[in-house]
Formats: structure tokens, sequence, C-alpha cells
């Protein structure tokens, strides 16, 4: 079966084809632009095999209707498609960024899971409704074919009161449904799983930390297979240093910064979000970018990197704390994979605990999932890509039993 993956973004469209059975990523691609005077598809069939073969066009792309009609006609085109006919494909996945408290696992789309996304949208206001987009379209276009959303933090809806309350006016909570939500739960899932088969043990006997280190940061308490804790919140602006996100500060810091700099709270917000975390702090949010300023004597690129791993040092003993016995330790995302200096500086003092690098497994370079840990380490440190789609694709197949 050909299962469609999508993530619809608020001028975008991200998507695969994935064959279930063999788990083989039959295209892959990107639709950017949308609204704006001239859209581009870029589309990559058979990626990462000799039979690669990419194809860019270039055109106005008014709405995710049209869009989503694009990329049918690219994966269908008779000289470099991938599917003869819509009609191959046997289910589409929905990645949406938020689920509320409405859903603990993926589920399939009707139009209660509709309305319930609907009034999640207060919650997610800039990612719900794209998300929703993308639904509607996929409807409209596969009207009999089974559509799954799988939700971002549905993960994290096994989080103890303890953990996602905040220390607010309960009645906030009961009114508004304040709370830490978290997100990334997709990822975290998929790399808990396959740190469980690396562990040879069940994912529900494995206590890991996962870390998700990217553009986007976050961090999982995962106990006994389940998300206990984890570090973003109600928004994904809590927690660990970001690219551009500020992750922990004072929540007094908003009223400061109306009172002496003049500033609303929408301009407090995109500062905290856009221009704040390792952007804020040296000016560069690509970590490329970050270490070769520092080498180059920058000081606060360097500081950056400081600021970044003493946060997730800090998280990691958090969590190392709530979880008592830890299995696994799991980098993932493009800096958790791909940055043996954050990892080994997010380590850095942990020996005591029972975390001991392996240097030399550390720096090799490699696309596979691996061990860095010591041979004398009592918790075992991985490194693991995550693959969200195919996460998706997973999570399709359970909830549509196939």
């Amino acid at each position: 079966m050909k299962l469609f993956i999508v993530n619809s973004g608020s001028s975008s469209i991200k998507y695969q084809v994935i064959e279930s059975g063999s788990e083989t990523v039959l295209a892959a691609g990107l639709v950017e632009r949308i609204g704006e005077v001239c859209g581009r598809l870029k589309n990559t069939v058979h990626p990462g095999t000799k039979d690669e073969l990419e194809m860019v066009v270039e055109q106005p792309i008014a709405d995710h209707q049209s869009g989503m009609e694009l990329v049918i006609a690219t994966l269908t085109d008779k000289t470099n498609g991938i599917i003869g006919h819509v009609s191959e494909i046997g289910a589409i996945g929905h990645r949406v960024v938020h689920g509320g408290e409405d859903f603990s696992g993926s589920m399939r789309i009707d139009e209660s899971v509709i309305k319930a996304l609907e009034r999640n949208i207060p919650l997610a206001p800039l990612h719900n409704p794209a998300n929703l987009d993308g639904i509607r379209v996929a409807m409209e276009i596969f009207p009999q074919t089974p559509q799954v959303a799988v939700f971002d933090t549905a993960f994290h809806q096994t989080m103890p009161p303890r953990a996602f309350l905040y220390a607010i006016p309960y009645e906030l909570y009961q009114t508004d449904r304040v709370r830490r939500y978290g997100f990334h739960g997709t990822s975290h899932r998929f790399v808990a799983g396959e740190c469980a088969r690396l562990l040879d043990k069940p994912l529900t006997e494995c206590n890991l930390i996962t870390v998700h280190l990217g553009n986007g940061c976050s961090m999982t308490a995962i106990e006994n297979g389940r998300s206990v804790d984890t570090s973003l919140g109600m928004t994904p602006l809590e927690g660990l240093v970001m690219g551009t996100r500020s992750g922990d500060v004072d929540p007094a810091l908003h009223l400061f910064l109306k009172q002496n700099k003049g500033m609303e709270l929408e301009a407090i917000d995109a500062l905290l979000n856009k221009e704040s975390g390792l952007k804020g702090l040296c000016g560069m949010n690509d970590m490329r970018d970050i270490h070769k300023a520092a080498a180059e004597g920058n000081a606060r690129a360097k500081l950056a990197v400081e600021v970044q791993t003493y946060r997730t040092r800090k998280y990691l003993g958090a969590f190392m704390a709530v979880l008592g016995r830890v299995d696994g330790i799991v980098f993932t995302a493009g800096i958790g994979e791909n940055d043996p200096i954050v990892r080994a500086e997010s380590l850095k003092g942990l020996e005591a605990f029972g975390v001991r690098l392996d240097p030399e497994r550390n720096w090799l370079r490699s696309r596979e999932a691996r061990c860095i840990s010591g041979p004398d380490s009592m918790v075992r440190i991985f490194v693991i890509p995550t693959n969200e789609e195919l996460a998706i694709a997973r999570e399709m197949a359970q909830v549509l039993g196939d």
C-alpha cells in the first residue's frame, strides 16, 4: 500500500509517499511560498538511491488547494511521476501540531476530529488552521481514502498532573486548559522505539531521556515507554535554548519590557520566538555558522554554545532525577544527530551520574543509529536519526489495522 504523508504549514506543504510494507520512500517533496507571487515545488522520486530524480516547478500557487493539486499532478506525471493514478494512494496521514487534551493517540479523521481540532485553534493559532487546511483539501481530493491525524502533543498526554500543571490559579486550567502540552512527540516516540530495539528490551521496560536538538529543541523523560515530563510547555517556547526561541525566561520579563522599553505583548512574543535563542545571543541561529565563528575567536558565538549546552545539561540532570534509573540518553534531530561538540558539552560533568561518552565514537560520522557511550558508562548514550514521516506511516498502520 502507498501512504501519502502530509505536513501542511501556513504557506507550505511537505510530503512523502511511502510504501507501507517495505517502508521505502518513493517520493518526497516540498511546496513553498503558497499565496506569494511565485510559488515553488521541489519533488524527488526514489530519494537517496541511484534512481533519484529531482523535479522543480516554479509558478504561482494561490492556495493549499492549488498546491495539493500540483503535488498530485507531479506524483502522477507520466514521465517523472511515481504513481499511475491517485487511486493507488491507500491512506493519507497528516501531521497535526496540537491535539490538546482531546487526543492521546493518532485518530482516523472524521467530522468529530475536525471539530476538536477547531476547538484547539486557540492553543496553536499559527499551526492548527494550516493543518486543517491540508486535511480539508486532501479530503476533497481523496473523498474515499482513509485519512489519519497524528498529533505532536499526543505522546505527552501520559504526563501526570504534577508534571503538566503550572502553579497558577487552577481555574485557568479548568476553563482555558492552560497547562504544559509538549511537542515533537512524534519524534520522541520514534527514537524511543528505535532505542529500545538497540537496547534489546521492550519499550515498556525502558527509561529514556530523548534529546531533540534542531532549530527547535525539546527533551522528554520516558518512563517504561511513556512520556512523564517534557521541556516544551503550553507553547513551543519554553525549555531549552533554541535557534531563535529563548526557552526558559523569567515570566516577569514581559512586564519589564513593557514598562522599560515600551514594547507591546505582540512585539515581546515576536522577540522571544524569532529574535532570541542562539540568534539573540550571537546573531546566528545555524550551529554550523556559530562553530565556525567561535573557532575564529568570536566570543559571543562561543558563549551561545555554552549557554545552550549548559541549559541542556541542566535539563538532563533534572530528568535523571525524575526517572531515577536511566537506561539510555538519545540525541536526535539536526544538531543532536550531527554535532559532536554540542553532544560532548551537553554531557560534560555528568560522569558522576554514570554518563560517560566515548570521544572517538562521538566524533564518528554516520547516518546510522549508533551507541556513543564508553564501555564503562552506566547509562548508554545513542545518536538516533529521527524520521517523523516514517513514524506517521507506522501510526497510520496501527490506526487502520494494516
